[in-house]
């Protein structure tokens, strides 16, 4: 039985932060039950170790975020989130206390949506510290990401806040040398023992009112990774935040039905073949980084 490298599973579609990189979801606010939960994991347990809580959605906003981290434990999975980082001081302790959790990424570039709320030095501040204490008492990985590669696409704005950043994360890591000179999206920056800076191009979300690339190209969708949505609905991937490529609700059929079925497979089958099924995939703009 194939398994995937990583199963995404929003816990929630609410969100604290407007970013304007990030479409804002048009589906009913939701968070995902502990019952739901259960289901869901005993669905997918022979097909991923890893699982992944967001897709859209902000997951530490759930209100039990540990007891799920538990059931995730119970069930044998490894746990990776994906955060804005704005909620991580109320969150520290039960993250670290928690051994399902193996990885935290902190999308740094989120700043630019927290318009309200906590100063930018208190917001990299409190992640600073998280990082250094989940380093020192767990052995969570954690991952800084940034967007801050191409520096002729971005704004004044945005490079100030880029290089402001960089220079906090240089100082609470007493590095040697300054990040702006190690830039590079295929290998991430080892700052301490499991921290990371992770740097990277900013990309267009897929969306049916893009203009249609019909050049041959390929995708990790179906092929190691799918995502399931707070409602059940199941996803190629973990960008199809609207459900537009539904595969299925998991509530109402089987899983291993759901990804099998013709719809699926042709999805897959036309990655392997450099052929793009899905109209919203020919109007990704991540997808087209695996052109190359």
């Amino acid at each position: 039985m194939k398994k995937y490298k990583k199963i995404y599973l929003e816990i929630t579609n609410i969100c604290n932060l407007t970013c304007d990189f990030c479409p804002e979801t048009k589906r009913k606010p939701e968070c995902i039950s502990e019952a739901a939960f259960k289901e869901i994991l005993d669905q997918i347990k022979p097909f991923a170790d890893y699982i992944y809580l967001h897709v859209m959605g902000e997951p530490l906003l759930h209100p039990k975020l540990g007891r799920l981290l538990d059931i995730s434990h119970e069930k044998g999975f490894k746990v990776n989130i994906t955060t804005n980082g704005t909620l991580i001081a109320a969150a520290a302790e039960t993250l670290i206390e928690k051994p399902a959790v193996r990885q935290i990424n902190f999308s740094l570039h989120s700043f630019d949506g927290n318009q309200k709320g906590i100063s930018k030095d208190e917001y990299i501040d409190n992640i600073l510290n998280f990082s250094n204490k989940a380093a020192a008492e767990s052995n969570i990985i954690i991952s800084l990401r940034l967007w801050n590669l191409d520096e002729a696409l971005l704004t004044a704005d945005q490079r100030k806040r880029n290089v402001e950043i960089l220079y906090k994360i240089e100082e609470n890591f007493k590095l040697p040398y300054k990040i702006q000179g190690n830039l590079s999206a295929a290998k991430a920056l080892k700052l301490r023992d499991r921290v990371y800076l992770n740097q990277d191009y900013e990309f267009k979300w897929p969306d049916l009112n893009e203009e249609e690339d019909f050049t041959p190209g390929s995708c990790f969708g179906l092929r190691n990774q799918v995502a399931i949505l707070v409602d059940g609905t199941v996803v190629p991937c973990c960008l199809d935040g609207e459900g537009i490529i539904n595969l299925g609700n998991i509530h109402e059929k089987q899983f291993s039905d759901i990804i099998h079925a013709k719809r699926a497979e042709n999805i897959k089958l036309g990655f392997c073949n450099t052929h793009i099924v899905e109209e919203l995939c020919r109007k990704c703009g991540y997808r087209k980084r695996f052109n190359k």
